[in-house]
């Protein structure tokens, strides 16, 4: 009779155990602060970026700022400089688009042409313009961590308004 009890109980442990970590995680993110957001979204955008779609890239550089900017600049082999910025209170929404190779795109959107794009050095003149969308090329990324990345954009969002 005893023998019948143990495989149940292990299923009830096991049950208890999934569900405590589910409430760590769950409650881990509700108590994170404002630092721990930007940490984590600079994680985010550091480890997925893929430099590889652009051979000539000689340098890149992307961050999540303390002032809530979202703040992208290239540097190519001949020294043409391209940099986009905006604040995330002009964040909108993000797509996902799959790539056919191991690149896949991460499409932010702002409200209107929020994003700040300026070309320096470029043998075609320099420029300064503003765009609506800002393509990130990404590696293969899970959908947990797109999640969290919006998660993350939108509580940063939340506290700038």
């Amino acid at each position: 009779m005893q023998t019948s009890l143990l495989p149940r109980t292990k299923k009830v442990l096991l049950f208890a155990f999934l569900i405590s970590i589910c409430a760590f995680t769950c409650g881990f993110s509700a108590y994170m602060g404002e630092q721990e957001w930007l940490n984590w979204g600079n994680k985010f955008l550091n480890e997925s970026y893929d430099p590889s779609v652009e051979p000539k890239l000689k340098k890149y550089e992307i961050m999540l700022t303390t002032d809530h900017f979202i703040r992208l600049r290239k540097t190519y082999q001949q020294g043409k400089q391209e940099y986009y910025s905006f604040h995330i209170k002009h964040f909108q929404d993000m797509n996902y688009i799959v790539g056919a190779d191991l690149t896949d795109t991460l499409q932010v959107k702002t409200q209107a042409d929020d994003i700040i794009v300026q070309t320096y050095n470029d043998p075609q003149g320099d420029m300064d313009s503003m765009a609506t969308t800002l393509n990130i090329p990404v590696k293969k990324t899970a959908q947990a961590r797109l999640d969290s990345l919006r998660q993350t954009l939108q509580f940063l969002k939340a506290k700038t308004l």
